[in-house]
């Protein structure tokens, strides 16, 4: 796992026993995993509008001027941003339910060399 998985993996872990008052992951864990699975929505929701928005400002920017480069730089951000919230959620979820990124990270590596089609026919 990278080491910033590594440590973001032990942070939560850290922050779910944490006061609910001194910790977001404590109060996202507080709440239960309604509320975890909500945000999770919420960011995914908005990871894709910002890749079908830097996707629009990528395309102008082929036919346009250097204004808009720095447009789809903004664009682009947005979507690194948008995605880190998605995954930064995602292990919450992961961490309240006594799983790790660790485990999605072997099921990853278990996929390799198997196609895609023949992994999802198999379901």
């Amino acid at each position: 796992m990278s080491d910033i998985l590594k440590q973001l993996t032990e942070i939560l872990e850290q922050r779910k026993q944490a006061d609910a008052d001194s910790s977001y992951v404590a109060q996202l864990h507080a709440k239960g995993l309604n509320k975890i699975l909500e945000k999770i929505g919420e960011e995914a929701t908005e990871t894709i509008i910002a890749a079908k928005e830097y996707q629009q400002s990528s395309s102008a920017d082929k036919n346009l001027s250097a204004n808009l480069n720095k447009n789809s730089s903004a664009e682009k951000a947005a979507l690194i941003s948008e995605t880190a919230d998605l995954w930064f959620h995602s292990l919450v979820m992961l961490s309240h339910l006594d799983s790790s990124a660790d485990e999605v990270l072997e099921e990853l590596g278990r996929r390799f060399g198997v196609s895609g089609l023949d992994e999802k026919a198999a379901r």
